[in-house]
């Protein structure tokens, strides 16, 4: 029985990587996909792909760090399907991966609008359409990068623990309107790690070896199935939670520091 059959369910970009493979879990689930990308050539591919998979699906072209984008996104997918139901805010801009006293001002504004302002702007937006609904999913993206300092992500981890608290904070608020915030943090094959991989001969088996499961994380078969349970009645009594999605790699963690950093320096 499909566990999101006729949900509407609006997922940020998802033309590629993890946003694509969830929304791809999504539609095998029932669900009508809105795909709120930036690329105008992966957004309607994925569309396509989630067609092909028996759904309902709607490309729209989405520029996170811009409020009045996402605001339209959002109207779009009302209008195309009558309602939002879901709402997966997986999207975010990255920047140079330099260490934290060579990071810009304007780096750290480029990550807050991609992931805090435009999770924000999101949810604002959406919740008058999930009240109509009589309840709403929610869930959020955070990242084991914050909880171990990764070296040369200094902004990211700003705005990924700003996601952390505004996911409690609106789990705590929004609870009263049948609306339930969640986030995971998830690992896995999507964009970064294949960027890795050609970058660094042998990333991805020593990634692999860094896990108690012994194995990298594929987004459709491992990440999607976790969204679809924070996205579904399943999870009807869980909000404010951080679930990690990483094969186990949060119980060892990592070690992020670059070869070519002292451990002492002035």
């Amino acid at each position: 029985m499909a566990l999101l059959r006729d949900k509407v369910a609006l997922i940020t970009g998802a033309g590629n990587g993890i946003g694509r493979g969830v929304a791809r879990r999504f539609a095998r689930e029932g669900a009508v996909v809105v795909i709120a990308e930036i690329d105008e050539r992966t957004g309607p591919a994925v569309a396509a792909e989630c067609v092909e998979l028996g759904a309902r699906a709607l490309f729209v072209r989405t520029d996170v760090t811009d409020k009045a984008s996402i605001e339209a996104a959002i109207a779009t997918a009302v209008e195309a399907f009558g309602g939002l139901d879901i709402l997966v805010n997986n999207a975010f801009v990255p920047t140079p991966n330099v260490k934290l006293e060579d990071k810009t001002d304007e780096m750290l504004e480029r990550t807050l609008r991609s992931t805090v302002w435009a999770s924000w702007w999101a949810m604002k937006a959406a919740l008058p359409h999930m009240r109509a609904r009589g309840g709403g999913k929610v869930v959020n993206f955070y990242s084991i990068d914050v909880e171990m300092g990764a070296w040369l992500h200094g902004d990211y981890n700003t705005a990924k623990g700003g996601i952390l608290g505004l996911t409690r904070s609106a789990a705590s608020e929004w609870g009263r309107f049948n609306i339930t915030v969640n986030a995971i943090a998830p690992t896995a094959m999507g964009a970064t790690f294949h960027k890795l991989c050609a970058e660094n001969p042998g990333f991805a088996e020593k990634s692999a070896a860094m896990r108690p499961l012994g194995r990298c994380g594929d987004p459709e078969e491992d990440i999607g199935p976790a969204v679809v349970f924070l996205a579904s009645d399943m999870s009807r009594y869980v909000t404010g939670e951080s679930i990690h999605v990483d094969g186990g790699l949060h119980l060892p963690g990592y070690n992020s520091r670059p070869a070519d950093v002292p451990v002492r320096e002035r």
